[in-house]
């Protein structure tokens, strides 16, 4: 992040985190892809909230891995919207059966798709730490109850708008996270980066099968990788990547941007 008289710079970098840790080895085009797919997202989601963008009036070193957007006032929740179930909520689900406090029916599968989509926030943690499922309590006492009532309804029409369009691709929407401010006059907006293989899970529709783990088009594959390590205590600092896993981690990132918007990565 970059700040340029009154905007911002938000870069993209290549760098990749599991368990909020930062690895050391870089994903090629990893940055870049993220950034259009996001300003892909950003203009199919127009209409239902603004968002920070400005324009991609960068420096060139930057070039189609950053945008030039709007301060904001950033709030401190993580809006987590779920369509189905996996990850860190599947593990909530399995202890206590919820998430967030959102009680779930009992009986679902890893990948199960959930009666409708939930809205289960969690905390911003700080840099190296962890971020905690908060209940809809917790989100009015930071924010205030109305503004915690608009987070839920615009998380929940987002992911429904990009579920929907996916879904059309061949893509489920397992869940996303977003992110929203404030600007100068109080308005909710939507900011860093939306629908993107590291906000969100992608799977493939026609390989969906509950009760087990899904052909994932994000980092999951990283995910899934660092799993197998025995050495490695999910902290600081990060082992090296192996260069299949970069390549295929690469290949996803850039499956998912054609499924998407239609045009093939040409990075």
């Amino acid at each position: 992040m970059y700040e340029d008289g009154d905007d911002l710079i938000l870069v993209a970098s290549d760098r990749v985190s599991v368990y909020d840790v930062i690895l050391p080895t870089p994903i090629p085009d990893k940055g870049a892809i993220l950034t259009q797919l996001s300003l892909w997202w950003f203009g199919q989601l127009s209409d239902l909230v603004p968002n920070h963008v400005i324009s991609e009036d960068v420096p060139g070193e930057f070039a189609g891995r950053a945008i030039r957007c709007r301060r904001l006032s950033m709030l401190p929740v993580e809006c987590i919207a779920r369509g189905y179930l996996a990850g860190l909520g599947l593990s909530s689900y399995r202890e206590s059966g919820s998430i967030s406090g959102v009680e779930l029916p009992g009986g679902l599968l890893e990948g199960s798709r959930l009666p409708e989509p939930v809205f289960t926030p969690s905390t911003k943690a700080a840099l190296g730490e962890h971020d905690e499922y908060v209940p809809m309590a917790r989100v009015r006492q930071l924010v205030g109850d109305e503004t915690a009532r608009r987070l839920e309804e615009l998380t929940l029409a987002i992911y429904s708008r990009g579920a929907a369009i996916a879904h059309e691709r061949g893509v489920i929407v397992a869940d996303t996270k977003l992110e929203f401010g404030c600007d100068a006059s109080g308005e909710l907006v939507l900011a860093d980066e939306v629908l993107t293989p590291d906000s969100s899970r992608f799977w493939s529709l026609a390989e969906w099968q509950p009760g087990r783990g899904q052909h994932s088009f994000d980092k999951q594959f990283v995910r899934d990788w660092s799993a197998t390590l025995t050495g490695w205590d999910r902290t600081a600092p990060g082992p090296e990547i192996p260069e299949s896993v970069v390549a295929e981690t690469r290949a996803r990132y850039a499956e998912i941007y054609q499924r998407i918007t239609g045009r093939a990565w040409a990075g």
